[in-house]
C-alpha cells in the first residue's frame, strides 16, 4: 500500500513540475554590472526565481516586466535574477535596464552556469529563451518553464501568479 502512495505522489509531482525540476538548485557566483557578486544561497528563506534571457528576445522582454510587477506585489518574499550571457554585453544589459525599468540583478554567466541549470551536453545542446527557475526558500527547484506556445500564459499572462501563490504561502 506504502508502494502506491509513493507512486501516486511521484507521477503527480512529474505533472506538476517542468523537467529540469525537482533537485537542488545549482550553486554560483556570478557579477551584475555593479561588479557585485549574487549567489542563490544570499537569498534562502525567500521563493527566488532565475530567468536565463538574452537582452533583444521579444518573450523576455515582456516576461521582465511581469517577473517585476510580482516582485513588487509579493515584495520581500521574492527576489529576481536575470541571467545573461553572449552575444549580450555590459551596455545592452544597461540599457535594458534602463528601457524596462529592471529593479533585480541582471547577472553575466560565461555559460557553465546555464548549462547546469539546463542540463547542457553535447547530446542536448538546445538552449530557449526565456527559461525561468522557480526555487522555493530551501534552495530546491520547485518548477521550470521553457517559453513555447504551451507556456505562453507563464511567460505572458498569469500563470506566474498561480505558481507563485502555489510557493509563497
Amino acid at each position: 500500500m506504502r508502494w502506491l502512495l509513493t507512486l501516486i505522489l511521484s507521477v503527480s509531482a512529474l505533472f506538476a513540475a517542468g523537467e529540469l525540476s525537482n533537485r537542488r538548485a545549482p550553486g554560483f557566483a556570478l557579477m551584475d554590472v555593479h561588479q557585485t557578486y549574487h549567489d542563490p544561497q544570499d537569498y534562502r528563506g525567500k521563493v527566488l526565481i532565475v530567468e536565463f534571457m538574452q537582452t533583444g528576445c521579444a518573450h523576455c522582454q515582456k516576461f521582465s516586466t511581469i517577473l517585476e510587477q510580482a516582485k513588487a506585489r509579493y515584495k520581500d518574499k521574492l527576489e529576481v535574477l536575470y541571467i545573461v550571457t553572449a552575444p549580450d554585453t555590459y551596455q545592452m544589459v544597461q540599457d535594458y535596464t534602463s528601457k524596462f525599468k529592471i529593479t533585480s540583478p541582471i547577472l553575466f554567466d560565461s555559460g557553465q552556469v546555464m548549462a547546469s541549470y539546463l542540463k547542457i551536453t553535447p547530446q542536448n545542446p538546445t538552449v530557449r529563451f526565456p527559461h525561468a527557475f522557480l526555487i522555493d526558500g530551501n534552495g530546491w527547484i520547485k518548477n521550470d518553464f521553457e517559453y513555447s506556445a504551451a507556456t505562453d500564459n507563464f511567460f505572458e499572462g498569469k500563470g506566474l501568479s498561480t505558481e507563485l501563490e502555489k510557493l509563497i504561502k
